[in-house]
């Protein structure tokens, strides 16, 4: 199954040195997910050719307005495309008054906001084969990241055991679920020698503008792929903390104590054009650290 990310925007607070503000796109099988919306990313999804109608669910971190100042204008070029099918939008208290007072007609689609609470863990959603959850982040604002979970998969049939002991269609279910088998002529086979365990499901964390926080190691522990804000390099700590977020050392920190395979870090501040030494900060900590480029597909658990 798909499991792909691509970056729209990691700039901070404004558009700056060829950058777009926060949003990221996540393809995971048949559904798909945006990851807060900042400005320009309907013009980015058309850059990097991303359809629209595919996204059901959008997770917003906070309300910022580099995390939201593109979804109302996402959301009325879905109505212009006469888009039918239902919307979710999942965010912290106060962002549905801020769209409904914008929309100045009705949309051809049914929207739905889904008010969460920043200061704990909760499931927003869940599909057969998805799981969402929230990770408590330290901001200004309200704000929370998001951990998207691939559920672990049924073991799979070994096939040549299938051809070998004339396993009907009709019992494969049961047996991927660990059953064993009963041949026709009554000999047991254990689920053990027709089935090979699935892989484990894939895990990728989102999180947004916060300050350094050991608190979301738990919840990030061992995840495929983490993104984390890194706005500031270390030098620039009193900033960061001040404005309460975070520098490229301290993100690595976070990535090397949660065990993750890979960190991206990204909400680059606009002072940097080049952003080459907040790789390097990060990396001299956490080797497999990469920059968060718009418009690059990351293949999680790859």
């Amino acid at each position: 199954m798909t499991f792909e990310l691509t970056i729209l925007g990691a700039n901070a607070a404004i558009p700056a040195n060829g950058r777009h503000p926060s949003a990221q796109y996540l393809d995971v099988g048949r559904e798909a997910f945006l990851i807060d919306c900042g400005e320009g990313t309907q013009i980015q999804m058309m850059n990097f050719r991303i359809k629209r109608s595919k996204i059901n669910h959008i997770f917003i971190s906070h309300l910022h307005g580099d995390h939201i100042f593109g979804l109302i204008g996402l959301l009325m070029s879905m109505s212009l495309n006469n888009r039918k099918t239902p919307l979710h939008i999942y965010s912290p208290e106060g962002l549905a008054p801020i769209i409904q007072i914008q929309i100045d007609k009705p949309l051809t689609y049914s929207l739905h906001f889904h008010t969460t609470n920043p200061t704990i863990s909760e499931v927003l959603y869940e599909s057969k084969t998805m799981l969402v959850r929230t990770i408590p982040l330290v901001h200004r604002a309200p704000c929370h990241g998001f951990l998207f979970e691939e559920k672990d998969r049924p073991a799979q049939m070994i096939k040549e055991k299938i051809i070998e002991y004339d396993i009907p269609y009709t019992a494969i279910p049961a047996i991927r679920q660990g059953a064993d088998y009963q041949t026709v002529d009554g000999q047991h086979i254990p689920n053990s020698e027709l089935t090979k365990a699935a892989p484990k499901g894939r895990k990728f964390a989102y999180c947004s503008d916060t300050m350094y926080s050991e608190a979301i190691l738990p919840l990030i522990g061992g995840v495929d792929v983490l993104y984390h804000e890194a706005t500031f390099m270390h030098d620039c700590l009193e900033q960061a903390k001040k404005t309460m977020h975070t520098t490229a050392f301290q993100a690595a920190r976070i990535a090397e104590q949660a065990k993750v395979k890979r960190l991206i870090v990204g909400h680059f501040s606009s002072r940097y054009k080049n952003l080459m030494p907040l790789l390097k900060e990060a990396q001299d900590v956490f080797e497999a650290t990469e920059l968060a480029e718009e418009g690059r597909l990351v293949k999680i658990g790859e």
